[in-house]
């Protein structure tokens, strides 16, 4: 059965997609079988992964209003080894078109049910905001993962994230936890970035991923040719620092299971 999990942070400009992406191939790389999938209107990660959001013949939207099946709208990307469930601008129809439904929160995770147990992790692209799409998201995942950058806005939009995650856990998802914070755009020059760096280790301890993502140029140009870090250029500090993240969740993961086994 998948881990599900949602990368979310209210905040643009943090690295969601680019996370997203990144860890899929990353992950894939290490023979786990992997989805992606975009509820992002704005389709970044469908664009990242070499696929034409333009000329989808269904995507998640369709998915969420009940026209087409996930298991009918997955695709496999030129590269990299992994599944995409695509997205596109219908999303924000999607949107819209959910508020009106009852139990519209539950409609992503209703879809992915036929397929979940296809994959070892499925991870969700959420959109820079709260809404019915991240809701969506955060009602089907397991767990969390929220890039951020060590600046101080972002701290103060933790903090909302956290209280939406806590509605959520609330009221439709009770096992949704924050599955950890990922430290992206990371400056070591910037005295800022290290000050926050620690109040972050100091508040959340283990949930802070020790793998840190620098600014890297092959990280930023990479989703301008349509694939991931790791087949743009392998050997730099972005793809290195990916697989770093891939191995730390891998291990999280070994050692969550060898406890309930143990219990």
């Amino acid at each position: 059965m998948a881990r599900i999990i949602a990368v979310a942070n209210q905040k643009g400009g943090v690295g969601k997609t680019t996370t997203c992406v990144n860890l899929a191939a990353s992950l894939a790389a290490t023979q786990r079988r992997i989805l992606l999938v975009d509820m992002d209107p704005q389709g970044n990660a469908t664009m990242g992964c070499g696929i034409n959001k333009m000329e989808l013949e269904n995507s998640t939207c369709d998915v969420l209003l009940g026209d087409a099946t996930a298991a009918d709208t997955i695709i496999s990307p030129p590269e990299g080894g992994f599944a995409v469930l695509p997205g596109n601008a219908d999303l924000t129809l999607a949107e819209v078109n959910l508020l009106q439904e009852i139990g519209r929160e539950m409609k992503l995770r209703k879809a992915l049910v036929p397929v979940v147990g296809l994959y070892d992790f499925i991870l969700i692209d959420c959109p820079p905001s709260i809404n019915m799409l991240t809701v969506n998201a955060l009602t089907a995942a397991d767990g969390v993962l929220i890039p951020m950058q060590c600046e101080y806005y972002a701290l103060e939009g933790l903090s909302s994230l956290l209280n939406t995650i806590e509605q959520v856990r609330d009221s439709v998802n009770p096992g949704l936890e924050v599955f950890g914070i990922l430290r992206t755009m990371f400056d070591p020059r910037i005295n800022l970035s290290n000050e926050v760096s620690m109040q972050l280790i100091e508040h959340f301890d283990r949930q802070v991923f020790r793998t840190v993502i620098p600014r890297n140029i092959r990280l930023a140009e990479a989703p301008s040719f349509g694939r991931p870090v790791l087949l743009h250029d392998r050997s730099s500090r972005g793809a290195i620092s990916y697989l770093a993240l891939a191995g730390e969740i891998l291990r999280r993961e070994d050692a969550r299971e060898g406890h309930l086994r143990a219990v």
